[in-house]
């Protein structure tokens, strides 16, 4: 059974003395052991682990910092590679980027900020790890950025140029790098972390807000397709035998094509990511992340051997086709329900839990930002994020953003900048800025929710991904009221 939490807090070196209530005797609690898991049998290495630096961006019109007199410093720091830039005016405050999933390869990579330029242009440094891990290793991620969020100084030194401690650090990420985010920030990762920082403001961006809940989805986005397609008791963790049978089943052309069975999963997916809303069909059409999604399908629930227990669990979950009463009775009774094991993702005796939790116990300014269309990690994150900090009473610390985006991640670098903006206006003047209601289903059904924080008007910097998409969005959507 899980342990207290005001027990587990004690427990980080393995054992703990809790006085017992009203006398003076203690109680010795032993954990068990530390398990042996695939994660900690694999090696991974820098992709340049000799680099001392690294290109500086190129000058843009309305630059008033010379983008190539910046301070950049690369390097390797317990396993994991590094960048740092620091702007000769620099203002003191430190950002740290938490970059999102790079897959099951060996070679590490580390990559800037998406806000890079906007960053220099307004005095900040940044620093960003690879980490010193792949797969979806958040803890290391956290561990990792944390760490180089503490050598900052040190690399500084290192590099002849002496600097004050920051008087301001922030956190930011995308996908994974927002789950990062979200776990850098909570009491639990200060009490039993490695490393520890207190950060002063946080930006996740399309982040897995809802830590193990977003595995708990992809289960049951395949369990419904699997029942929908007459395969309700096949075995899970036996998706590739049926695959193929299953798609044919729910689409003539996979995703964008459903046939009549189909149109009934894609309004289980719908609730199931966030309920309706703007974007969710262009998400299928265009978006390209929901086969992301149905490539999770067939996992045993360790998340690719992070944990050494399945963790999945579905049987919160009520599964609705829009106006069809009977069918989703059907659905309900036939899908099959997976529980996880018994502490699957406990509390360690060495550090973070393996999958770092996400409760909502953080006072700090937080500003996140997710697409309504990504199907890969679903705008229903953003749900169960508001929901777990609203429990913990710390809903005047969060503002939450709706963007019209059909992909995953897929962000201008305009609708990114005004949520780090906002966020550090609200750090430093104390005023909390505007956000969007991400609960209430008339207003995320609403055909213009969304436009409130859309900026469809494109930076020097943004991915060639996001100037793909969004035509195709501006085209197929309810445009916005003109501002």
């Amino acid at each position: 059974m899980p342990f207290p939490t005001s027990l587990r807090f004690g427990l980080l070196a393995g054992v703990a003395l809790l006085a017992a209530c009203g006398g003076g005797d203690s109680v010795t609690v032993n954990l068990p052991p530390e398990e042996t898991r695939p994660q900690d049998s694999r090696t991974f290495t820098p992709a340049n682990p000799s680099a001392t630096t690294f290109a500086a961006m190129a000058a843009a019109a309305g630059d008033v910092t010379d983008m190539s007199t910046t301070s950049r410093w690369a390097g390797v720091l317990n396993g994991a590679a590094y960048q740092v830039e620091v702007p000769a005016n620099w203002n003191g405050k430190l950002v740290m980027y938490a970059h999102g999933y790079a897959g099951t390869g060996a070679i590490l990579g580390v990559s800037p900020p998406s806000i890079r330029r906007h960053l220099i242009q307004n005095g900040y440094a940044w620093a960003a790890s690879s980490y010193s891990k792949n797969y979806y290793d958040v803890r290391a991620g956290v561990e990792d950025t944390n760490a180089l969020a503490l050598a900052f100084n040190e690399i500084a030194a290192k590099n002849g140029r002496v600097l004050a401690a920051p008087s301001r650090t922030y956190i930011t990420g995308h996908s994974m790098g927002g789950h990062i985010t979200a776990a850098a920030i909570e009491d639990e990762t200060y009490k039993a972390g490695n490393n520890k920082v207190r950060y002063h403001g946080a930006v996740p961006m399309c982040g897995v807000v809802g830590d193990t809940e977003l595995f708990n989805e992809f289960a049951a986005m395949q369990v419904t397709a699997q029942a929908l397609a007459g395969y309700a008791a096949h075995p899970t963790d036996k998706w590739a035998d049926i695959q193929a049978n299953v798609t044919n089943a729910l689409f003539t052309t996979f995703p964008s094509v459903p046939t009549a069975t189909g149109l009934k999963y894609l309004s289980v997916l719908q609730n199931l990511t966030g309920g309706p809303r703007p974007m969710f069909d262009l998400g299928i059409a265009f978006g390209g992340s929901f086969p992301s999604a149905w490539g999770t399908f067939g996992s045993d629930g360790t998340v690719t051997g992070i944990l050494i227990r399945n963790v999945l669990d579905t049987t919160a979950f009520t599964y609705v086709i829009n106006g069809d009463t009977a069918g989703s009775a059907a659905l309900n009774a036939s899908a099959q329900k997976l529980t996880p094991a018994p502490d699957a993702n406990r509390w360690r005796t060495d550090g973070l839990r393996w999958i770092p939790q996400v409760h909502g116990e953080f006072r700090i300014p937080v500003v996140s930002i997710h697409t309504l269309g990504d199907l890969f990690v679903p705008f229903s994150m953003e749900q169960v994020y508001q929901k777990r900090v609203a429990a913990k009473g710390n809903s005047g610390w969060l503002v939450q953003r709706a963007i019209r985006g059909a992909s995953h991640c897929d962000f201008t670098t305009a609708e990114q900048v005004d949520a780090f903006d906002a966020m550090i206006k609200w750090e430093r003047d104390g005023i909390k800025p505007a956000g969007d209601d991400v609960v209430t289903p008339a207003t995320v059904a609403a055909p213009t929710y969304g436009c409130k924080f859309t900026k469809n008007t494109l930076g020097p910097d943004e991915s060639g991904t996001t100037k793909a998409l969004r035509p195709a969005i501006l085209a197929n959507s309810v445009p916005c009221p003109a501002s």
